[in-house]
């Protein structure tokens, strides 16, 4: 039997991304962004609204990052997400975190996340079906801890997932299968 639930973000998971900008001052800017997603393959969707800072940041400098947020991490990560860059000034510095410039855009590389995307802004959709900022890939980095055999190890990342049903964060690191090749099995 099925049961029926109130419409929410029923998409599960939810990667729990963290975007980073510069602000006008210099200074780090970084926010919680549970609805993001590839759209291409090298293409990055966010569902953000022209009222964060961090929207504000990236039409500036036409650039920002994307970094996965993990276990160790996820007091941080709630932080970024609970805080607004337009009210707290100093939010990335009472974060703890550390940051550097990235290698191919304009904006920052969180230090303590393991991957980070580096994007150019594309474009701002705002319709009917939604607002979102665009942004092309341009660079990916990993923290050499993640990495096994040249490749991300995902079980070493501990990337986090947000559960819009509990509004919980989960860990996501035990592979259970082998894409594009166990559902051979059945053909």
């Amino acid at each position: 039997m099925r049961v029926k639930l109130n419409i929410t973000e029923g998409i599960f998971p939810m990667p729990v991304l963290m975007i980073a900008t510069y602000n006008d001052d210099g200074s780090v800017n970084v926010m919680n962004a549970a609805w993001g997603t590839m759209q291409e393959r090298d293409h990055v969707a966010l569902n953000l609204t022209e009222s964060h800072k961090t929207v504000k940041n990236i039409k500036a400098r036409k650039a920002f990052t994307v970094s996965i947020a993990d276990a160790a991490h996820v007091v941080e990560a709630d932080y970024f997400g609970v805080v607004s860059g337009n009210k707290e000034t100093k939010k990335f510095e009472k974060s703890g975190l550390t940051a550097s410039k990235a290698e191919n855009v304009d904006a920052p590389v969180i230090n303590e996340f393991p991957l980070c995307l580096e994007c150019e802004f594309v474009e701002y959709q705002n319709n009917e079906y939604g607002v979102g900022v665009i942004g092309k890939v341009v660079g990916i980095t990993a923290d050499e801890s993640v990495m096994n055999d040249g490749k991300v190890d995902i079980s070493r990342v501990n990337a986090i997932a947000f559960d819009p049903y509990t509004h919980g964060y989960y860990r996501v690191s035990e592979r259970v299968g082998d894409a594009f090749k166990d559902g051979l099995k059945l053909k």
